[in-house]
């Protein structure tokens, strides 16, 4: 059964991204479970910026899960990310990315590589040398999660934000280049919406390399607010067994309480049939 969970930013430098709830983790969590989500997903300045004990109890008071961890703060705080033409600068962004790993591990939840996968053909690094780099840091990335009995999830991104993985298909051949079985991927929706053909044959064609979803409108609105056909998507999902989280990365339009509640709304419709 796939899970509902929605966003919490503490980063201060992402602010105007796609994230519902900010600021404020208790407040978000509280939400959260108010609205009836299963879970949240958060995104961290740092792991030392939270306490693992208070996020632990947190979720257990208001009976929810962690869905997974963004590290996408390493990119936007640090300039950090993994194709980097500095080594002791990639094994940085290595190094933050396992300190996520050990905040959401402990309770079940993946860390996911975005924007901290990088570039190619910037600052003298071309394409063949950034996607070994890049491998390279899955390869033991997603080894290190293994510790904790969760996947490393790493996101196709579309052609504006990066141009090493753009579609469900690269990102498949992608994991299959790789040594290491414990890397999945992040089917985002709105991502998708610009670089796919059609998404739901995407998702089809992704069977079994599907760790995550990010469930949000063409627009980066909430789920309903675009003009995204959920239907196929979900059908899509439900034919390949996705059994984990659809979760809301959105912007907080019109504002983050009416977010949240058009997500769990969207969600209930094409996932609560």
């Amino acid at each position: 059964m796939i899970r509902s969970a929605v966003t919490i930013s503490l980063v201060n430098e992402a602010r105007g991204g796609p994230f519902v709830f900010w600021d404020n983790l208790a407040a978000g969590v509280r939400k959260a479970a108010e609205l009836g989500y299963d879970a949240v997903e958060l995104f961290a300045p740092s792991a030392d910026a939270v306490d693992p004990q208070t996020l632990k109890q947190l979720l257990v008071d208001h009976k929810l899960t962690l869905a997974a961890v963004g590290t996408g703060a390493g990119w936007v705080r640090g300039k950090l990310h993994l194709t980097l033409p500095d080594a002791a600068k990639r094994a940085e962004a290595r190094a933050f990315i396992k300190s996520i790993i050990d905040l959401g591990g402990p309770l079940g939840a993946p860390a996911i590589i975005g924007s901290m996968q990088g570039r190619h053909s910037v600052d003298g690094v071309d394409q063949p040398t950034a996607r070994a780099w890049l491998v390279e840091a899955l390869e033991e990335l997603g080894d290190y999660a293994r510790q904790y009995a969760t996947p490393l999830i790493y996101e196709p991104l579309n052609r504006y934000e990066t141009n090493m993985v753009n579609t469900v298909e690269q990102g498949v051949a992608l994991l299959k280049s790789l040594k290491t079985r414990n890397v999945l991927l992040l089917a985002d929706l709105f991502h998708m919406n610009i670089e796919e053909v059609d998404t739901a044959a995407a998702l089809r064609a992704g069977r079994g390399y599907i760790g995550h979803v990010h469930f949000v409108d063409s627009n980066r609105r909430p789920a309903g607010d675009g003009h995204i056909n959920f239907a196929p998507i979900a059908a899509a999902l439900e034919e390949i067994g996705y059994d984990r989280y659809a979760s809301a990365e959105a912007l907080p339009w019109p504002d983050s309480d009416a977010a949240a509640k058009q997500t769990i709304a969207a969600f209930k419709k094409y996932f609560r049939r």
